[in-house]
């Protein structure tokens, strides 16, 4: 498949003072994107010696959180649009063609010809319940607000960002762009993955009360609010910067902060292949819901739904839900799981 790719450089259209557009997408998924090799049934130990070592499976497939996220949103039927940068190389090119065949609009992307597109490796243990990600950066920290099309910015309804720590340069621009997406209409969400620093500047915390949504795991909200032990006390300290707070707890469900009160939702009962994207995929079901005017229980349980259902495949994309599932797996767990609070 063919798609047009935006150079650097290109005019990007649209600013403050255009004429209001028509509202084409749901979802504006902004962040990083680059393939992903998995590696299953790799052994615990990898030695070194330049032996070679054989492991059980392995797939290429699309990466980066971002990317995870537009697929799995298209695959449930919100019209999405998206919005990175990679390289003039044959990984961008293949990343493009795998979201454009997927119906998400990647016409916004940047191509830049200095700098590589980035590439991840995960690497899965035999027994599936631990993995490792190698990441080779390439282009992706040279993504930055300024590279968004304001036009397609104000044809979406919702603007969800990913990878706050990859992209320093977006990150500096983040809280103007989502206090630009507010004032064109749109709501806003963020889901911040990891630091690999693991420094957990304060940075972040500076820019919530521009997001309406917060999506972190249990180690990304304990160490964004420099806590440890109980979450009750970081889900509280987020929640009073004006966000909603919601944390995906893996094979325990998720859970979010609202009201002065946790709710939570476990997971979904699947067997587990890798669990590459799942948090991704919970981001995607919750927003589904979110987008479609569903409560905060309902929006878990589909969340949940989704980041579950993904697991069932190698890799973030391979086995992502389709609407039916997603909403007979989300009806199962609200018809036998009252929510719960925060543990």
């Amino acid at each position: 498949m063919s798609v047009r790719l935006r150079r650097d450089g290109e005019r990007m259209t649209g600013g403050a003072g255009d004429e209001p557009v028509a509202r084409r997408f749901d979802l504006l998924v902004a962040g990083d994107l680059n393939p992903d090799v998995v590696l299953a049934g790799v052994p615990a130990e990898l030695g070194v010696g330049q032996r070679e070592r054989l492991v059980s499976e392995a797939v290429l497939t699309v990466g980066g959180s971002a990317g995870i996220v537009a697929c799995g949103a298209a695959r449930l039927g919100l019209s999405t649009a998206f919005a990175s940068i990679v390289g003039d190389d044959d990984a961008g090119r293949y990343v493009l063609n795998e979201l454009a065949a997927r119906q998400v609009d990647v016409g916004s992307v940047v191509v830049q010809n200095e700098v590589p597109t980035g590439l991840s490796v995960s690497l899965v243990r035999a027994t599936r319940d631990d993995r490792a990600i190698l990441t080779a950066p390439g282009c992706i920290p040279l993504f930055e607000a300024a590279m968004i099309d304001r036009t397609l910015l104000r044809s979406a309804r919702h603007l969800h960002v990913t990878s706050y720590f990859l992209q320093p340069k977006l990150a500096a621009g983040l809280q103007g762009l989502f206090a630009e997406a507010h004032a064109a209409g749109l709501s806003t969400s963020l889901d911040c993955n990891d630091d690999p620093s693991n420094e957990w500047d304060d940075g972040l915390l500076a820019i919530l009360p521009a997001v309406d949504l917060l999506f972190a795991n249990r180690h990304e909200a304990l160490a964004m609010t420099h806590r440890s032990g109980d979450l009750e006390p970081s889900l509280a300290q987020l929640a009073s910067t004006g966000t909603l707070p919601i944390v995906k707890l893996g094979d325990s469900g998720a859970v979010a902060w609202s009201a002065g009160a946790a709710a939570s939702m476990p997971a979904f009962p699947v067997e587990v292949r890798d669990t590459v994207g799942a948090g991704d995929g919970f981001a995607t079901g919750f927003l589904h819901a979110w987008l479609g005017g569903r409560d905060l229980a309902r929006s878990l349980a589909f969340g949940v739904a989704c980041g579950s259902l993904s697991t069932r495949g190698l890799g973030g994309v391979e086995a992502q839900a389709t609407l039916t599932e997603a909403a007979t797996a989300a009806e199962w767990l609200l018809a036998r799981a009252a929510p719960e609070g925060a543990s």
